[in-house]
């Protein structure tokens, strides 16, 4: 079992920079892979970006690539999510989530790859 709870995220001006933090207990943080998803109000929760179990490895949506950095510190058993030059579509709750595989970078950027997730913080991008 592995419990995941974000913070970090508010009211923000457009152009403005956020970090989300994701704080993990429970089985071994450091084999899993670790994805940030988000969802706005009527619409599916899609993917943002994900790090594999070494953080050697990283994947972007495009709609965030260039703006947003993933990392991890193993140690502290916490994922980072930096954006910045925020946009009002980036609005949404956002989500931490740990991928069910050991030692694994498999399909990082699909929702089924993940079974534990966080509660979800709020990001508001005013314009």
């Amino acid at each position: 079992q592995v419990q995941l709870v974000e913070s970090g995220g508010g009211l923000v001006q457009a152009g403005d920079s956020l970090r989300l933090s994701c704080a993990a207990s429970g089985r071994t943080f450091s084999s899993s892979a670790m994805g940030w998803f988000r969802q706005a109000p009527g619409k599916a929760r899609e993917f943002v970006t994900a790090i594999n179990w070494t953080g050697g490895t990283t994947y972007e949506a495009n709609s965030v690539k260039v703006r947003s950095t993933i990392s991890r510190y193993n140690a502290e058993n916490t994922v980072y999510l930096q954006m910045n030059i925020l946009k009002p579509e980036d609005s949404a709750v956002y989500y931490c989530a740990a991928s069910k595989f050991d030692y694994s970078d498999y399909n990082l950027r699909a929702r089924g790859t993940y079974e534990y997730w966080g509660q979800g913080t709020q990001v508001t991008v005013s314009s």
